[in-house]
């Protein structure tokens, strides 16, 4: 038997790119409802670009109304340097849902590709596909958003699991 739908925003973070797609599921059916990409200035300093993906997914929210979030775990790049500023990023991934009070999951990327294609190592025109197919209606234009599509779905998948009801919990004071 199916749920009330709720609707989930997947968010696949990067300094330069910073992917959105917002889906709703009733625990059977996926919706598309839209996505889209926040970028920032390379040629500003760290603290603005933060601030543009800050302020782009705040707006986001605002405007969509997601109920929970998703972020992609940040995987160890060769440079450091370059693993830093997408940790900073994904703390911005974090932080914007966190402040408008949703609850935020977190999710490794070989979770995700299992969830949506069914092997962990699965390549991006994989996962795009299977997005396709089990997205119909979903347009995207880049990477970025087909992979925040995939951050929503593994949500979506995963959140009815014991320990997302328990996180869950314990944010509302439950437990």
């Amino acid at each position: 038997m199916a749920n009330a739908p709720i609707r989930i925003i997947g968010i696949d973070p990067g300094l330069r790119r910073t992917g959105w797609g917002i889906i709703e599921s009733d625990g059977v059916r996926l919706v598309y409802v839209a996505s889209g990409m926040i970028t920032s200035d390379a040629d500003d300093i760290l603290a603005f670009r933060l601030r543009e993906l800050y302020q782009g997914l705040t707006s986001v929210i605002t405007t969509l109304q997601p109920a929970e979030a998703a972020v992609e775990e940040t995987f160890v790049n060769k440079d450091p340097r370059s693993t830093l500023k997408l940790g900073q990023a994904r703390g911005i991934a974090l932080l914007a849902p966190a402040m408008k009070g949703l609850h935020v999951a977190e999710y490794a990327a070989n979770v995700i590709k299992k969830t949506v294609v069914g092997a962990g190592h699965a390549e991006k025109r994989q996962v795009q596909a299977m997005i396709g197919f089990l997205l119909p209606k979903a347009k995207f234009d880049s990477a970025d958003e087909a992979d925040a599509l995939a951050i929503a779905i593994c949500h979506a998948n995963h959140r009815s699991s014991p320990q997302a009801r328990a996180a869950r919990a314990i944010k509302k004071g439950a437990l």
